[in-house]
Parts: structure tokens; C-alpha cells; sequence
């Protein structure tokens, strides 16, 4: 599918400064990343989501519909395994409420609004309060050029989160982020980061995965004001929110999108 109003400039010099992915397999790699964990959804699927605050799970809004049939998923039925690896979690939480972007909608095909849109908090039944596990600040989006991280789960890696440190931003338009970060299905919802004096914050979250003239690339969801509409929702319906977000050429090339 054809996402016609994203102009893309991929560039070989971009991917070749890449890092590749890499297993957090063991306790001190994973410790900066312990508030990104699986989202378990259904039954029948997983996600990639991070904690932005104790009992806020932020992920990608097409996480929370069941892709055969358009429904939207029971929200009971979605577990976040915080530091999910190799079978243990540091802390399992069901979900006591989802809000989705109130203008997002589930579409067979994807364009701009779709992925700019596709965005969900999730309240947990009881906060995160483990010492190991500090919540991600989040920060607006980042320019073009600029290098930012992913950690996510994704299919073949879903034991385990998985770090590409360095990965960039190959184009911003329309509140939608094109990075050259690796992602897989399992990877929607996941954290793309930029680091300020050493701590990681949030800028994005992978909606979907594209291939442009055989370069494998992703896009996201720009946050700012996404995310302030979103926080805006749950505290109208009677949520509350601790996290802030702080301010911070070739034409259509045909490419094809997946929902990773």
C-alpha cells in the first residue's frame, strides 16, 4: 500500500551508520530498559508497550483491535510483563482502562492520519512501583538527521527485548516520524528514544514497518500533540496522568506498509 502523501529521502549513507539489533539478554544490559515490556494482547497476539508514568503504558492504538475483525479488544484481556525476558517478568499488571486517540480509526489501508493518530494510553490496575523500573520521560519530536534508539519485542524475538542504539531519522511530515530503526511484527507500540544528558527519552512509537526502494524503514507516531490529545482524553474520563511532555528528495516512491 501506497502511503501517497509521504515524500521519502532514504539515503545508504543513513543505514550504513546504523547499529544493528541486539539481544538485552542479560540483567545489566536490560536494566536502563526494564520500563519497556510485552504487551500481551488477547490472547492471540503481542505488542511492544513502555510505562511513561507508574500506571501508564503508552503503545500504538492499533494494538487494541483484533486485526481479522476490526473489533476492539476487551482490555481486560491485555497483561503488560514489564522487562519481559526469557520467561520471567519483573512485574505483571492487567489493564483497568485503555483510551485510544480519539481520531484514530482502524483502516485497511494506511495514510498519514492514521499513523499519526495511532496512539493508546493504558492505566494499569496497580501502579509500577519496583525501584528497578523508572517510567521514560518523553520529549516532541526530534529533526531530521537526528539518531535515536529503539527497544522492542517482535516476531523470532519475542523472548527477550532487543536494542538498536543507533538508528535516524530520515523524515518527519505531517506528525508522522520515518527512522531507519529495525522493527518486526510484535514491534507496534514500541519506544523510539533520543537521549538528553544520558537519560532516554520518548519521542516516538512504532505504528508500522516499510520498505522504500529495498531499505527497510519504520514509521511512527510523532508525539506532542498526539499525545497531550490523548492524555487530554483520560483525564476527561476521570484519569490522571503524571507524565508531561516536554517541547523540545524523492516524491512518493510507491513503498509498501505492514503493521508490524
Amino acid at each position: 500500500m501506497a502511503l501517497s502523501l509521504m515524500a521519502l529521502v532514504v539515503t545508504s549513507t543513513a543505514f550504513a551508520q546504523d547499529a544493528r539489533l541486539r539481544r538485552l539478554n542479560s540483567g545489566d544490559d536490560a536494566r536502563p530498559w526494564e520500563a519497556v515490556g510485552r504487551l500481551n494482547v488477547g490472547g492471540t497476539g503481542f505488542c511492544t508497550g513502555a510505562l511513561i508514568a507508574p500506571k501508564m503504558v503508552l503503545t500504538a492504538a492499533h494494538c487494541l483491535f483484533d486485526k481479522t475483525t476490526g473489533d476492539r479488544i476487551d482490555h481486560t484481556e491485555i497483561e503488560f510483563l514489564a522487562g519481559w525476558r526469557n520467561g520471567r517478568a519483573l512485574a505483571y499488571r492487567t489493564v483497568r482502562r485503555a483510551v485510544v486517540h480519539p481520531d484514530y480509526a482502524l483502516a485497511d489501508h494506511l495514510s498519514s492520519d492514521g499513523v499519526r493518530n495511532d496512539l493508546a494510553l493504558l492505566e494499569l490496575d496497580h501502579p509500577v512501583r519496583d525501584g528497578k523500573i523508572k517510567p521514560f520521560l518523553t520529549a516532541t519530536r526530534p529533526r531530521r538527521g537526528s539518531q535515536v534508539g529503539v527497544v522492542s519485542y517482535g516476531k523470532g524475538r519475542a523472548e527477550a527485548p532487543s536494542l538498536q542504539e543507533i538508528c535516524h531519522v530520515l523524515a518527519q511530515q505531517d506528525g508522522v516520524l520515518v527512522t531507519s530503526c529495525s522493527v518486526d511484527f510484535g514491534s507496534s507500540g514500541a519506544p523510539i528514544f533520543v537521549v538528553h544528558d544520558g537519560e532516554p527519552h520518548i519521542v516516538s512509537v512504532v505504528s508500522a514497518k516499510a520498505e522504500v526502494d529495498g531499505e527497510a524503514v519504520s514509521l511512527g507516531t510523532s508525539l506532542g500533540a498526539p499525545l497531550a490529545r490523548l492524555q487530554a482524553e483520560m483525564v476527561a474520563q476521570k484519569g490522571v496522568i503524571t507524565q508531561r511532555v516536554q517541547a523540545g528528495a524523492r516524491n512518493d516512491t510507491g513503498a509498501k506498509f505492514l503493521k508490524p
